[in-house]
């Protein structure tokens, strides 16, 4: 069995217009929600063994309170500028490329492509939205990350920053 938790970036600042997308930092409330929500899966009982992560700021930026919370070594953190933006396809082929021994892992990135993926999983119901560091966990019956699919993957929890006010 293969858990992998599905983490949006945290709320990102638009305060410096001349930075590229790719570079805006977390903003308050980001930097706010981002330790939040790693303890809030620490407490679900979440082992991660390993990061994917986009080389986005604000998605490495977001890893990295996960990264503290669950005390994630640097050597078990896979940084992919593909993730930034990618299409739930596009997000798929970089899981199949995980290794064998990490049973869970955190997938971070971004909308659309969030949304679009946490619909592709097998589910209960629609998500109109994943905001921003909202989880979307799913598990699926496989060894191997090579044999992971979307499709085959079951939706087990959905959860936000916005559920604990």
């Amino acid at each position: 069995m293969k858990t992998i938790y599905f983490v949006r970036h945290a709320k990102s600042s638009w305060s410096d217009f001349q930075l590229a997308d790719h570079d805006r930092p977390l903003n308050k409330r980001g930097k706010k929600d981002a330790p939040r929500m790693a303890n809030r899966l620490v407490e679900s009982g979440a082992s991660p063994d390993g990061i994917l992560t986009s080389t986005a700021k604000r998605a490495r930026r977001t890893a990295r309170a996960f990264q503290e919370a669950f005390d994630v070594p640097d050597d078990r953190i896979i940084k992919k500028k593909s993730l930034y933006h990618a299409v739930p396809r596009g997000i798929e082929e970089k899981i199949t490329a995980l290794p064998d021994e990490w049973d869970t892992v955190l997938v971070f990135g971004h909308n659309p492509g969030y949304t679009d993926l946490a619909n592709q999983l097998d589910h209960d119901g629609t998500i109109d939205n994943v905001p921003t560091c909202g989880i979307v966990g799913a598990r699926i019956a496989i060894k191997s990350w090579a044999d992971f699919s979307l499709s085959k993957a079951k939706r087990f929890t959905f959860m936000y920053p916005k559920q604990e006010q």
